[in-house]
């Protein structure tokens, strides 16, 4: 499938790839959380945002995918594929990976060449509101650019990464962000040098210190994966009645980040990442057909945080990807108090806590 609005040439090798018979290639990637949310996919073009949106990258949170490839006996432009998840066959998967192959064959044609063994692993749990889409689709684009390199292709470190985030993009907007470390941009934004709807960047300008040592605590309330897929939530943005107003407001709260990124005020970056967050989740409520990711327990998490932060005066933060799990940031000068904290007062709402680097 060829994207008609985007400079395809730019990702299309015409090389004659050296044909290796068969191999193996193992990547690891982190799944990330935005600070500014993402929502909403043009209708006439391929994964393109209509909002800008920044993320950081989590450290202990991520998927290693190893990716076999052995020659067909018979040239195909089908893909074979098997998809093991920690060791156990997912055809649940199959279809979504197919989809994606066949939608970035174009430009990288060598794939058709091959039949394909994904075996893939996650550090959290799978399609409950913690970007595993986002860490294994960008896992899988990293083990495919590993392929086009070791077939003779001279690629520079900028393109490899940056073929590696377009590709990501067409299996998952938020897994473009995933091939980064730190604060990772996608979508173009006025203001943000280098920002594309293409592909993702390392955000380029400058950071306060306080923002480089920050800390994410994710309360895992739900283990199940979700009802309703993201896909199908960025579809209900199409005939959203405030989607306009969201999309306005998403460019301009990018604009906000921009400053208190470089001046260092914590409590306007946690308003402002509280206010995403319940901005994401009140378009799905008022979406038609309206629906609601957040469970009993994820209310009393924010609600114990806000007490909290009234009574001991420190910087802790929610944020909330599509899904009912809690993601607390806050800087690690305050992990000691904070990790007291959350044993103590938060434990029964969650089934899992997984601490983690926001890495920078």
């Amino acid at each position: 499938m060829i994207l008609n609005s985007e400079n395809n040439g730019f990702f299309f090798s015409k090389k004659k790839y050296f044909i290796e018979s068969n191999g193996t290639v193992t990547k690891k990637s982190h799944s990330n959380i935005a600070l500014i949310k993402y929502w909403g996919k043009h209708t006439k073009e391929i994964q393109i945002p209509l909002n800008s949106s920044i993320s950081y990258s989590l450290e202990q949170v991520y998927t290693v995918t190893r990716l076999i490839y052995y020659m067909k006996k018979k040239k195909s432009k089908n893909f074979s594929l098997k998809i093991f998840l920690s060791g156990e066959k997912k055809n649940i998967f199959l279809q979504k990976i197919r989809n994606f192959f066949h939608r970035i064959a174009y430009y990288c044609s060598y794939l058709q060449d091959y039949n394909f063994i994904i075996e893939t692993h996650n550090t959290f749990p799978h399609s409950c509101g913690i970007a595993s889409s986002a860490s294994s689709i960008s896992a899988l684009s990293l083990c495919i650019m590993e392929i086009e390199k070791k077939l003779g292709s001279f690629l520079t470190k900028e393109f490899f990464f940056k073929k590696a985030s377009f590709l990501s993009r067409l299996g998952s907007g938020s897994a473009c962000r995933s091939i980064y470390s730190g604060l990772v941009v996608w979508g173009y934004h006025k203001y943000i040098k280098g920002s594309s709807n293409l592909y993702s960047i390392r955000y380029p300008y400058q950071v306060h210190p306080i923002f480089t040592k920050m800390l994410d605590t994710i309360l895992i309330v739900d283990e199940k994966p979700k009802k309703i897929l993201s896909s199908k939530g960025h579809q209900l943005m199409n005939r959203h009645p405030y989607a306009k107003e969201r999309f306005k407001y998403a460019n301009q709260n990018m604009n906000r980040m921009i400053s208190i990124l470089k001046t260092g005020d914590l409590p306007e970056f946690g308003k402002l990442v509280e206010y995403e967050s319940l901005t994401l989740h009140a378009m799905m409520m008022t979406s038609n057909p309206y629906y609601l990711c957040m469970k009993p327990n994820t209310l009393s998490v924010i609600h114990t945080l806000w007490d909290f932060r009234i009574e001991s005066k420190k910087n802790i933060y929610f944020s909330l990807d599509a899904g009912a799990n809690v993601h607390l940031l806050y800087p690690i000068q305050e992990k000691t108090s904070i990790s007291k904290w959350i044993n103590s007062d938060l434990l029964s709402y969650c089934k899992q806590i997984i601490t983690s680097f926001c890495i920078y």
